[in-house]
């Protein structure tokens, strides 16, 4: 018995003698010219110097640092170093200088340092996605986008994306993706000769391209839709793709091309204020030319011509103007309501340049900024059903 207590506390005392040495201070040697003996002194600690060198009766003695000087680690130097770090141009102060660290520079966002320079991350062109996002230290690293994926835009942030299936939506593949560009779709044939469903979709551009008061509404709304959800990295390939201001529709778009179940059946998105849109083209009963004449007039691509004729035959007159704006958006792959806000109506016949004039009213109206508020507050009320509390309200 005695022999295991005397053993525990031999290990007692051998683990407190190794973590006693572990926070021994380091230490150096020093020729004491009064004894003229070679003593052991503890060397000083960061943010400290020494001032004193111990003798046989009396530990080194440490001051601290001066203004603007600074040591970073244990040291038996005699004085400080000096802040001597200078940041360059398009470099930011990360850290003042202090006791214990000299002044840190680090390059802006967007840019690495490179033999002493801040140099713009590299760009990955249309085709290829980031694999590796670069950082203050280091370049951006592009790869070619893998079969099934691409990338439309030319960026430093934006990872490929997987290409869209028609066939989950219902529809047939119009042009197959490749590494730049999205897959197409239509309506099947069959489905869509005699028919032209009501296209809501500038209703839609509106609403979601207005502007919202919250901290990180894209990734609240992200949260709130309904359904499969938009992910965090297909978020981030948003908010490094697009203006701040577009982001809420793109994610939309893609929220939307995955979920057409939800769509169809979403009360603020698919409700009767969208659809009186329509009633603004009733009873328009103008030539063919001067509708297709008002949509080629925007700025940017034209529609297809074949696209144009298949629209004007299968869509009645109060659907047809709809359609071929939202043919135009997705040739564009833009604004159409700032579109409409640039375009001449000057030359329009008059029947069409006030319903054109109501058309803007409406979208940038009071009606529009009710259905927003309606939509916020369903997001606001989903996201905190389900997450108790928002914490960015």
């Amino acid at each position: 018995m005695f022999s295991q207590t005397s053993c525990v506390l031999l290990l007692l005392l051998l683990i407190e003698i190794c973590i006693a040495g572990d926070t021994h201070p380091p230490q150096y040697s020093h020729y004491d010219p009064i004894t003229t003996q070679h003593l052991f002194c503890d060397q000083c600690p960061s943010g400290t110097y020494v001032h004193d060198d111990c003798t046989l009766d009396r530990e080194t003695q440490c001051r601290p640092c001066p203004r603007n000087h600074y040591s970073d680690t244990w040291n038996p130097t005699y004085e400080c170093q000096f802040c001597n770090a200078v940041c360059k141009e398009l470099q930011y102060v990360k850290q003042e200088c202090n006791s214990t660290h000299n002044k840190v520079c680090e390059c802006v966002e967007g840019h690495y340092l490179y033999f002493e320079f801040c140099v713009a991350h590299t760009k990955c062109p249309p085709g290829y996605g980031t694999a590796q996002a670069g950082t203050p230290e280091t370049d951006s690293v592009c790869k070619k986008c893998p079969k099934g994926t691409f990338s439309d835009v030319t960026s430093a942030y934006a990872v490929c994306q997987p290409h869209t299936d028609c066939e989950k939506q219902g529809l047939r593949t119009k042009t197959t993706g490749d590494y730049e560009n999205d897959a197409v779709c239509e309506e099947n044939a069959q489905e869509s000769t005699h028919t032209c469903d009501l296209d809501i979709s500038l209703c839609e551009e509106a609403l979601f391209r207005l502007p919202v008061d919250l901290p990180n509404w894209i990734t609240l709304l992200a949260q709130g839709l309904p359904g499969k959800k938009v992910t965090a990295q297909q978020t981030e390939w948003i908010k490094q793709s697009y203006d701040p201001k577009d982001q809420p529709f793109y994610l939309f778009k893609i929220w939307k091309a995955q979920n057409i179940a939800h769509y169809s059946s979403y009360p603020f998105i698919q409700g009767e204020d969208c659809r009186n849109y329509s009633s603004i083209f009733l009873n328009l009963n103008l030539p063919g030319k001067d509708i297709t004449g008002l949509v080629q007039g925007l700025q940017g691509k034209k529609i297809d011509q074949t696209d144009l004729e298949n629209a004007m035959k299968k869509c009645d007159p109060s659907k047809q103007i709809l359609k071929l704006l939202s043919l135009w958006r997705e040739k564009n792959n833009g604004n159409t309501i700032n579109a409409l806000n640039l375009l001449k109506t000057r030359n329009l016949k008059k029947a069409l340049r006030r319903r054109m004039k109501k058309l803007k009213l409406l979208l940038n109206g009071d009606s529009m900024y009710k259905l927003h508020q309606k939509f916020l507050e369903t997001i606001v009320n989903q996201t905190r059903n389900k997450n108790g509390e928002i914490s960015c309200l």
